[in-house]
């Protein structure tokens, strides 16, 4: 067991070091960003599912943050404290008070969305924006709390529903950027919960693959129309109507 204890601490430094290298079954994962309209906002920015809180340093010096998590997900997961301890769906926060919302891969996890939206809705003053990220090819993750994978048709219908209006839902990643992570991601999958020596025993094949995919997929991406049904994820912006 100490054997297995030590191997897994070094597989998984190894995989922090490796992240940023076509070496890793991520390599080809689109980067953090944040939209113009949330980095220049001066006003309120509520950032709901705030994590470690990364958006803070990237909003204006003028912007007031306020962060929002759950407590299982801000303690359990992060180690953090957010301003607002609260249900995403349920928020102890006045009608028409936020002038920006941030909600960046949080609603996969959220077992009612369409409550969510409708929240966003509710705290934005007329006029304010809102933007969503959500993965849609992509494996399960932080099981059993993951609940959908939305189309673009899906967030058009939800931001209806909810009374905001879309101003874009971008498929983020090529799709060819799509296919290799999901193929590395499958070959490497059986192997996150396993046995970290039978890790170590994978290790030589994956570290010969996944370079070979990610290479070959970033290549050919930069030659080959990308296809926007197949996307690695999706970023959507849309506004409060008002103002």
């Amino acid at each position: 067991m100490a054997v297995d204890r030590e191997a897994g601490i070094a597989a998984s430094g190894i995989a922090s070091w490796l992240r940023r290298t076509p070496f890793h079954p991520q390599w080809l994962m689109p980067s953090r960003a944040v939209d113009a309209s949330i980095r220049e906002c001066r006003g309120r920015v509520l950032d709901i599912g705030a994590a470690d809180g990364w958006l803070a340093s990237r909003l204006h010096e003028g912007a007031h943050y306020i962060s929002v998590d759950y407590p299982v997900t801000a303690m359990g997961l992060y180690g953090t404290r957010p301003h607002v301890y609260a249900d995403a769906c349920c928020m102890p926060i006045a009608d028409e008070s936020i002038d920006a919302v941030a909600c960046y891969e949080v609603m996969e996890h959220v077992s009612r969305p369409d409550d969510l939206l409708a929240e966003v809705a509710r705290v934005l003053a007329p006029g304010g924006v809102a933007e969503f990220t959500m993965p849609f090819f992509y494996p399960i993750h932080d099981a059993p709390h993951d609940y959908q994978r939305w189309t673009r048709h899906g967030w058009a219908r939800g931001l209806k529903q909810a009374g905001l209006d879309p101003e874009s839902i971008e498929a983020r990643g090529h799709s060819l950027h799509a296919a290799a992570t999901t193929l590395c991601l499958g070959l490497a999958g059986p192997f996150h919960r396993g046995r970290p020596l039978a890790l170590l025993v994978a290790a030589p094949v994956l570290m010969a693959v996944f370079p070979v995919v990610n290479l070959t997929a970033w290549i050919v991406a930069g030659l080959w129309p990308s296809w926007d049904a197949m996307s690695i994820g999706y970023r959507i912006l849309a506004r409060k109507p008002g103002a």
